[in-house]
């Protein structure tokens, strides 16, 4: 999706008048392609995080990041991290409390290897290594494509 012009042309448009942009794992890419957070920082999942400096996306190595107005959400677990930090931002504390407890979220993983900092770093290598053979091709042409677009922006302006 973040090579999608359609889709992203209508995600600078609700980003306009959002109250809240925000994103879990990678879909921080598809904001990035639309500049939506250019400048400001943000994670996803650990194997991709690097790469959003390609968009101009301070990549930050945190499960829940809040930048202004922007939250992002590292990978699937912490996207219920995430969905708290959201619903106590728009209800409250007691509220995302109370939703904390009405779904019984108190995890107990059976392996203390979740995190890239936890694990083998010989398979942590392997594992961003692979992830950035899928993905880098169309990260350099989704970035290059919005460096384009602001740069072409950035001349209307002027014109």
């Amino acid at each position: 999706m973040f090579d999608d012009p359609n889709a992203l042309a209508f995600l600078r448009t609700q980003g306009r008048k959002a109250r809240w942009i925000t994103s879990v794992c990678t879909g921080s890419f598809t904001l990035a392609a639309a500049g939506l957070l250019t400048g400001y920082r943000a994670t996803s999942h650990w194997a991709s995080l690097q790469m959003l400096e390609h968009f101009g996306v301070h990549p930050t190595p945190e499960r829940v990041v809040r930048d202004r107005n922007r939250i992002t959400g590292a990978w699937v677990t912490s996207g219920i991290d995430f969905a708290f930090t959201l619903a106590a931002e728009l209800f409250g504390d007691d509220e995302a409390r109370r939703i904390q407890l009405a779904i019984e979220y108190d995890p107990e993983p059976p392996f203390d290897h979740g995190s890239p900092c936890k694990a083998d770093p010989e398979e942590v290598k392997s594992i961003v290594a692979a992830t950035e053979n899928l993905r880098m091709a169309q990260v350099r042409r989704s970035s290059s494509a919005l460096a384009d677009a602001q740069h072409l922006s950035g001349l209307a302006r002027f014109t």
